[in-house]
């Protein structure tokens, strides 16, 4: 079912990113996106998500891999060298293919 395949690019980064990413995914060409509080550790210490300028959020999108790669190009352009911040794609099996 190949029609049913789509990517799911996740981005883990520092919330104060939220409204930038935001208007970068509706530039973009994202159909939509999840966002959620995260919390862990990893190269830059412990992120607790306690505070709203310290916390960490998840952001996914599933869309064609076209889009995933160029967002995850221009996130990797603007934000890498500043902020806290991890990208990943994933081949994924919808089952609502219309909506993606």
């Amino acid at each position: 079912m190949t029609e049913h395949i789509r990517t799911l690019l996740t981005v883990i980064c520092e919330s104060a990113l939220e409204s930038r990413l935001v208007a970068d995914l509706k530039q973009l060409g994202a159909p939509g996106w999840t966002l959620s509080d995260a919390r862990g550790s990893g190269s830059r210490g412990v992120r607790s998500a306690e505070w709203n300028t310290e916390g960490n959020i998840r952001l996914e999108v599933i869309c064609s891999r076209d889009i995933a790669e160029r967002i995850a190009r221009h996130l990797q352009t603007r934000y890498y060298d500043h902020f806290a911040m991890v990208c990943y794609l994933a081949q994924v099996e919808v089952l609502r293919p219309a909506k993606f």
